[in-house]
């Protein structure tokens, strides 16, 4: 799921609210792959450098970077 947002984010070149959301929750939960980190810190990097514009603007802050994970729900 997580890659799949991110796909949509660079293919959009927008992060939406919900988007946005649904990582906090996947993320929350532990239920992604270690796999998913690297393209989670591609994202980061995306909006940090103004690449990808988030429709959130309540923070600057995506969201904390998780430690590595290998639970698969």
């Amino acid at each position: 799921m997580i890659r799949t947002i991110i796909e949509s984010a660079f293919q959009t070149g927008y992060l939406s609210v919900e988007s946005e959301g649904l990582l906090h929750q996947v993320l929350a939960t532990k239920c992604y792959q270690s796999e998913d980190l690297p393209a989670l810190a591609t994202l980061y990097d995306a909006v940090r450098a103004g690449k990808i514009k988030r429709e959130a603007s309540s923070s600057n802050v995506l969201m904390e970077f998780p430690l590595p994970h290998n639970k698969s729900c």
